[in-house]
């Protein structure tokens, strides 16, 4: 899927939230930030404009002052805390999980700190290359809603 607006943010698709918070990747999305069954990565808080978050990897984040902050926090960055677990840090909620095939799994606990329910449907988009954004709401969420013909993965 391309942009829905000239100038505006590429969109993979539509990612749906099940009951147990799992969470599908979209396949061009998956290929694109070099994931793969296994892969640990981290949860962003996304920005207060479109809410939801980013998934990301240590090695996105090179170079980036990001990455300083997840290694602040050893027990985080060395993956010691509970998968999905919430560790605010500065504030901001972050926490790792682990991609399994095409998909990751938020405990609904913690998605209510991104301000993310059960059964809600979460636009993928690129970012930025330091991580794809799972968008809530915003001004691209009501775009997106004019466009049925994004893919929705669940």
């Amino acid at each position: 899927m391309p942009q829905l607006v000239k100038g505006g943010k590429y969109v993979f698709g539509w990612s749906k939230v099940n009951n147990e918070g799992k969470i599908v990747i979209p396949p061009e999305a998956f290929e694109e930030y070099q994931l793969s069954s296994g892969t640990k990565a981290f949860l962003l808080p996304g920005s207060k404009s479109s809410g939801g978050f980013v998934l990301t990897t240590i090695q996105l984040l090179q170079d980036s002052p990001l990455k300083r902050t997840i290694e602040n926090n050893q027990k985080l960055a060395n993956y010691q805390t509970d998968e999905g677990k919430i560790v605010n840090v500065n504030e901001k909620p972050l926490c790792w999980v682990k991609i399994t095939e095409d998909y990751f799994i938020v405990p609904p606990i913690s998605l209510k700190e991104y301000g993310v329910d059960r059964n809600s449907t979460l636009l993928s988009v690129r970012g930025s290359n330091r991580g794809l954004s799972f968008l809530k709401k915003g001004l691209i969420i009501e775009e997106a809603k004019k466009h049925p013909e994004i893919k929705v993965y669940e």
